[in-house]
């Protein structure tokens, strides 16, 4: 039997690299001879795409509930837990995930203000309790972030909300990396790219030298 594959996720706010820095990631775990399943969240899946559609419409500005939002989010993340990620891990494989659980309390949790105990039973339940062994979260200033975001094209339903929402995000997400810090890796998304991925390459050659290799 092969040994467990590890999960490495990636969150953050609007506009903190996520795309560049995954890429990143990605070669560097195939240059260690890890072969990585990369996924994102909402989506990954046929189901998860489509619920993605309904999330991420800006044509539905505030005509989503909290609820239904969280209900939607953990509709489309108990979906790739089962078809995607628990199986892959199972068979020894790592995965790559843009955004998991962490994203829902932040964004749902510290953004739309749901009650994190909910999320909680919600990751136990939907997700299956799984949680990821690393976590890199891309944190710089929300406004810095958003004029990042709002550079690169039409805003997406989410993008759309305004900056006190987006603070209460970060702070979410932060206040998240000090409780579990051994997960979790803060990398400072303000600096320039090139210290950005300096700062990612070294979390990872961290943990891919504490956890060995890897089956591809």
């Amino acid at each position: 039997m092969p040994a467990n594959g590890k999960l490495i996720t990636l969150e953050g706010g609007e506009g903190a690299g996520k795309s560049t820095v995954l890429a990143a990631i990605r070669a560097q775990l195939a240059a260690a001879g890890i072969d990585a399943l990369v996924t994102r969240e909402p989506g990954g899946t046929e189901t998860g795409e489509a619920i993605r559609q309904v999330l991420l419409d800006p044509q539905r500005p505030g005509t989503l509930s909290a609820e239904s939002e969280l209900l939607l989010m953990f509709a489309s993340r108990a979906q790739l837990v089962r078809e995607v990620v628990q199986p892959a891990l199972d068979a020894g494989r790592w995965v790559l995930s843009d955004r998991f659980t962490d994203a829902s309390f932040a964004y749902q949790g510290g953004g739309r203000g749901q009650p994190f105990a909910r999320i909680a039973e919600l990751e136990r339940w939907a997700a299956a309790g799984l949680k990821p062994d690393l976590t890199l979260l891309l944190d710089l200033p929300v406004d810095a972030g958003l004029a990042r975001a709002r550079g690169r094209g039409p805003a997406d339903r989410i993008e759309l909300e305004n900056i006190e929402f987006f603070e209460r995000v970060r702070a979410a997400y932060r206040a998240r990396a000090q409780t579990e810090a051994s997960r979790f890796r803060v990398i400072d998304a303000g600096k320039p790219l090139e210290d950005v991925l300096a700062q990612v390459e070294t979390a990872i050659a961290a943990f891919v030298s504490e956890h060995g290799g890897a089956a591809t």
